[in-house]
């Protein structure tokens, strides 16, 4: 691990700067929002807009890379974003702001893109799944931090705007640097939705529910904060307690995983995470459980994401993996759409609490599908990949790597 580590040690770097602007940036809308008075309407819009720009750029970047080079397409992309966080105090519209949450989504990917394709190269096929470890360790980090920055400032004023700025400057830095040559850079054609249903239901309805999930807990966990009455601080908390529970639990969660039918690990949490959900919809939980909720939140839906990927792996075979990669992405893509906009809906007709319950409802639905497809397809007892702990966030690039990484780490069957 500390061979990697002295090897990566810029990118990660990097990475972790970056990790700081993008968790910054999330939380501060939904409370400067509050501050502008926009509706939960308006900010769901707002958030919802940055998984559309995230989407094309998960598209685009690829060939926007083959033909200018990965210099080129970092160093622009990342001129974009500190020029957009900035922009977002100087132009406090919901208009201005969903557009310009759009450009940052397409920014942010086409830069995750360029460098996980930096970091995949870097590394080595014995040191592969220590750099995703790592990798995976470094952006709960930076987004965990990130909730401590907000507290250094007035969120009414232009300081909270301005460090996320600075912080993505500075991101390039070590990166730009210390990196070179940039690496070649190639996609597989996709493997068609309808031949990636076909392998395997459950892996991409899963993904697709997950994508409305995860994007809920980032875009609206600070509007629905402001709009139940949390200050800065105890918001902070709240999102912090989301990705430390993400952390915790994605090892353990693949302990599990890699030593029973992930069918029934996929329907267990799902169960858990729509009881979990229940308890702030039907109580008035105190602050304490709401941390609690907030951990478990985190830290059921995070390694959900892994153990669906792993899922999928299972009926793969070696030479469709990396093309299912984009697939699977652009299926969590069109769910994360969604997700901001029908959570907005709800909390704006029955309240804070309508936050919990979409999350709840989804989780629902993803265990009855999975127990339901448990009647359908009789389970593979030899799995045929180890689970690989993954963000949400990652890119094609780090997804196709770990798909190809749990299909080398595998036993032989």
């Amino acid at each position: 691990m500390l061979k990697v580590l002295a090897s990566t040690w810029a990118l990660l770097l990097g990475l972790m700067l970056l990790m700081l602007g993008n968790g910054m940036q999330g939380t501060l809308l939904g409370i400067r929002g509050a501050i502008e008075n926009f509706s939960t309407t308006q900010m769901s819009v707002v958030m919802s807009c940055y998984f559309i720009g995230f989407l094309f750029g998960s598209r685009m970047a690829p060939e926007m890379i083959r033909r200018v080079g990965h210099v080129r397409v970092f160093a622009a992309l990342g001129s974009m974003i500190s020029a957009v966080l900035i922009l977002y105090a100087a132009a406090p519209h919901w208009i201005a702001w969903a557009l310009m949450r759009v450009l940052i989504g397409f920014s942010f990917s086409g830069v995750y893109i360029t460098a996980e394709s930096w970091l995949n190269n870097a590394s080595t096929n014995e040191t592969r799944g220590q750099a995703l470890s790592l990798y995976l360790i470094v952006q709960m980090i930076g987004i965990i931090a990130a909730q401590v920055l907000l507290n250094m400032a007035d969120p009414s004023g232009y300081i909270l705007f301005v460090i996320p700025s600075v912080l993505v400057s500075l991101a390039f830095t070590p990166i730009l640097l210390s990196v070179s040559p940039a690496p070649a850079f190639d996609t597989t054609k996709p493997l068609s939705f309808r031949a990636l249903y076909q392998a395997s239901p459950l892996g991409c309805v899963g993904m697709f529910l997950l994508g409305g999930i995860f994007s809920a807990q980032f875009g609206m966990a600070s509007v629905w904060g402001t709009q139940a009455g949390l200050n800065v601080r105890d918001l902070s908390i709240f999102v912090a307690s989301i990705y430390v529970g993400g952390l915790v639990l994605q090892f353990p969660i693949g302990w599990f995983s890699d030593r029973m039918d992930r069918r029934k690990l996929i329907l267990a949490l799902a169960i858990a995470g729509t009881v979990v959900l229940a308890v702030p919809v039907l109580t008035d939980a105190p602050f304490w459980l709401l941390i609690v909720v907030g951990a478990l939140m985190g830290g059921i839906s995070n390694p959900l994401y892994s153990l669906l990927l792993a899922y999928v792996n299972d009926y793969l075979d070696s030479s469709d993996m990396a093309a299912a990669s984009a697939g699977l992405i652009f299926i969590n893509g069109v769910g994360a759409i969604s997700g901001p906009i029908v959570t907005g809906w709800m909390m704006g007709a029955i309240g804070p609490s309508g936050f919990f319950l979409f999350m709840a409802l989804i989780f629902g639905v993803l265990a009855l599908y999975a127990a339901w497809r448990m009647t359908q397809r009789r389970s593979t007892p030899e799995a045929s990949g180890t689970y690989t702990a993954m963000s949400p966030t990652a890119s094609v690039i780090s997804v196709e790597a770990a798909l190809e990484r749990s299909e080398t780490d595998s036993p032989p069957h």
